[in-house]
């Protein structure tokens, strides 16, 4: 598995290339990204390291929580993130990770985070169905219409579309592009839009698999 890194998402704003084009960028703050844990074969089954994203109070976590980060003289940070590493003597419990040897600029990554909740929401908004006349004498204005035939087949379809909750799931946007890496300030600007709000926890892997 590709390491990668936790950070959180600021905003968006634009940037200009070398060619004077405005660039739409996400701007994200990475976190601390420490390793808290080292897992193996022996004892785990699978060799691993386990990373949290941020420091934060004590008074944020729950005893059991604490108990890990204090066995291994670690600050309590969340949230915890797992990485698959064939070989993992290479990283300390304890120190953070080189984000300059995970993220370059000009590489595509793969962004992972929670999407903004839309609550319950029509076929309309959901998934752009078109709507019906807005006239006085029409009845059929944003309902969703027939869901299918009567005798035959005598059922709704399964993955039919219909009405229901909209957003606040994980979602992963691939190839987007790394404008630039601000370490000193900790700051990652991300080509295009990143799923969820301004605050939303994002993670960031280098992209497997390559366009088409």
């Amino acid at each position: 598995m590709t390491l990668g890194v936790i950070g959180r998402k600021v905003g968006m704003t634009q940037v200009f290339d070398s060619e004077g084009l405005a660039v739409p960028v996400t701007v994200v703050k990475l976190g601390d990204n420490i390793v808290t844990q080292k897992l193996t074969k022996e004892k785990n089954g699978y060799s691993a390291i386990q990373v949290g994203g941020f420091v934060v109070q004590e008074r944020k976590l729950n005893k059991p929580e604490l108990g890990g980060f204090k066995k291994n003289s670690v600050a309590p940070v969340k949230p915890l993130q797992e990485y698959r590493l064939d070989d993992n003597s290479a990283y300390t419990v304890g120190e953070g990770l080189a984000i300059d040897e995970i993220l370059k600029e000009g590489m595509l990554v793969d962004v992972r985070g929670k999407t903004i909740g839309k609550g319950f929401q029509g076929t309309i908004k959901r998934y752009n169905h078109h709507r019906g006349p807005m006239s006085h004498g029409s009845k059929f204005h944003r309902s969703m219409g027939s869901i299918g035939a009567g005798t035959t087949p005598g059922r709704v379809f399964r993955g039919l579309h219909m009405p229901g909750q909209m957003g606040n799931k994980n979602h992963c946007i691939r190839h987007l592009k790394v404008v630039r890496v601000d370490l000193e300030k900790k700051v990652l600007l991300i080509r295009g839009a990143t799923p969820g709000c301004d605050g939303a926890l994002l993670t960031i892997k280098p992209s497997k698999t390559k366009w088409n």
